[in-house]
């Protein structure tokens, strides 16, 4: 449980990728607690379901089907959402896929849906977010230190994570005369239950805590609690940067 709370954040109009599980959820889950109103977007119907039972927020927080590789769905699902609530205050691009994969086994096709996947879908998420943004309105993009680590094994996703930090640079100032802070928030290794049941074995997780300067693991609530400052208006200064959560990793 997060102890901050911002005032600027109650009734704020949210728009959340990927909210049904994970870093995502967590997310959800936080802005609810803040007094904002949430949409929340996924393919996993069964997790969204979960987690809006959970909260039992009832209108509060809206869930939507949406497959983010389809932009026109993405757009759509997007606008509708910023109609029911009058506009939008905060967008959080946050859906990703970090499927490992061999260099050598990537094809075209397989790149393209990578990228479909944990690139393009943040740039037109924005495209259609702008135009039901006003002054003071702030996007959060997810990327990662993967790529700032020369991870390999998945370098797809590390080479996507990268461009976002590009794409935000140049999106902060696109959007920032119109008083629209874009920013870009970078977690290291954090402990999801996907990420432990899927990627995480004893050793790994030993050497997370030895690669960092913080001797703990870190959780969801700790990519949160940056990405509520950032959409909150006392971050009113931060535009074009990139603010990593890892725990101090060597």
């Amino acid at each position: 449980m997060l102890t901050s709370r911002y005032p600027s954040l109650q009734q704020k109009r949210v728009f959340i990728s990927g909210g049904a599980s994970g870093i995502g959820a967590t997310l959800v889950t936080r802005f609810a607690e803040q007094g904002a109103r949430v949409s929340f977007i996924d393919i996993d119907d069964a997790s969204a379901k979960t987690l809006l039972g959970a909260l039992n927020a009832g209108e509060r927080v809206r869930y939507t089907h949406c497959d983010i590789r389809d932009v026109v769905s993405l757009q759509k699902t997007i606008c509708a959402e910023g109609t029911f609530w009058g506009g939008i205050d905060v967008l959080v691009n946050n859906a990703a896929n970090d499927v490992r994969h061999a260099f050598a086994d990537v094809t075209p096709e397989y790149w393209d849906n990578n990228h479909a996947i944990n690139l393009r879908p943040q740039f037109f998420a924005m495209q259609a977010a702008a135009p039901l943004m006003a002054s003071g309105a702030s996007v959060v993009n997810m990327s990662s230190v993967s790529f700032m680590r020369r991870r390999p094994g998945f370098v797809g996703y590390t080479t996507a994570k990268a461009g976002i930090i590009g794409l935000t640079r140049t999106m902060a100032q696109e959007l920032g005369p119109r008083g629209i802070r874009v920013n870009c928030v970078a977690p290291g290794a954090i402990k999801t239950d996907k990420q432990m049941a899927q990627v995480v074995t004893p050793e790994m997780e030993q050497r997370f805590i030895d690669d960092q300067a913080l001797k703990f693991r870190l959780e969801p609530d700790d990519v949160a609690a940056m990405v509520l400052f950032l959409a909150s208006d006392d971050a009113r200064g931060c535009a074009g940067q990139t603010f990593i959560v890892d725990g101090g990793i060597a």
